[in-house]
């Protein structure tokens, strides 16, 4: 579970993220929608520990992300927008690497490597440094060493970015089915097609707020057809077409 009470986070007079409040249960992906410089990406590292919030609280699994950090890092992992692996590393030593940081035992390692490696279909190149990667590339490496020590809760900023209409399909299914597993997913996107696709719930935000929050089913109720008619509704309005 993800819990964020009254959180509130300043740059210097800039309001980036205004007296959040929400609650994601286990067995869940909520996904946050918002424009450029809306707060998604403040709200994500914040979930993260990577910045701490100004005011408020911010729950792991029960876990003050800001008082006990490492704790909280134990049961999460991190997919970010631009994915960082050491470009002297193969694909397979980085998994290895950050495996071990979890304190993983070298069967379970190799086990769930391989199995990933398999289903991302990386085999090909996981042996080859990691300065010889595409950007999608080094993605799945990313998600390959999120996953396989089992995290508990997945924080995701643009988790398709980069990837292959082949892989974004097989992240979507590893998702649901980490989801029906009882692991919480937290994703941010500018993507209306995947939020609507695979989301069990979305919110909105803008300037900081959220605006709105709901079941995708709740949603599309609205006279909004679409979660694309409804984002525009909430947010800037209808873009001017010349």
């Amino acid at each position: 579970m993800i819990e964020l009470q009254n959180v509130t986070r300043t740059f210097g007079k800039l309001y980036a993220v205004k007296n959040l409040n929400l609650k994601i249960p286990d067995g869940e992906l909520f996904t946050l929608l918002g424009p450029n410089g809306a707060g998604k990406t403040t709200t994500v590292k914040m979930i993260t520990g990577l910045i701490k919030p100004s005011v408020g609280k911010i729950f792991i699994n029960g876990i003050d992300v800001s008082e006990f950090p490492e704790k909280a890092k134990e049961i999460i992992s991190y997919i970010p927008d631009q994915p960082f692996l050491y470009p002297e590393l193969t694909g397979r030593e980085f998994i290895i690497f950050v495996s071990r940081l979890y304190r993983m035992e070298q069967k379970d390692i190799t086990m769930g490597m391989e199995s990933l490696i398999d289903v991302f279909r990386i085999g090909d190149w996981i042996d080859l440094p990691a300065s010889m990667y595409s950007h999608g590339m080094r993605q799945k490496v990313i998600f390959i060493q999120a996953l396989i020590h089992n995290p508990e809760v997945i924080v995701i900023d643009e988790p398709m970015v980069g990837l292959d209409p082949v892989s974004a399909r097989i992240v979507k299914k590893i998702l649901r089915e980490r989801v029906r597993n009882g692991v919480t997913v937290f994703m941010s996107t500018h993507s209306l097609d995947v939020a609507e696709e695979i989301s069990d719930r979305v919110g909105v935000i803008d300037e900081g707020k959220l605006i709105e929050v709901g079941s995708m089913e709740k949603l599309l109720k609205t006279p909004s057809s679409t979660l694309e008619d409804l984002y525009f509704s909430i947010t800037e309005g209808e873009p001017n077409v010349p």
